[in-house]
């Protein structure tokens, strides 16, 4: 029997399910090293705290 999930923990398993559809989706549309890059940088993004503001886009 499994343990029940805190309110934090359900908030979380639905954010992992979140990150699991978009990168499907990025795979599906653009391939695996786009997915995977498009994640490094969010994550990069997010320690550096750049996530939100606004900048020129770096296409």
């Amino acid at each position: 029997m499994k343990p029940e999930l805190s309110a934090d923990e359900q908030s979380k398993d639905l954010f992992f399910a979140s990150l699991a559809k978009v990168s499907e989706e990025m795979v599906e549309a653009h391939g695996k090293d786009f997915a995977m890059g498009a994640l490094v940088l969010a994550a990069r993004w997010i320690a550096e705290g750049k996530f939100g503001k606004a900048e020129e886009p770096m296409h």
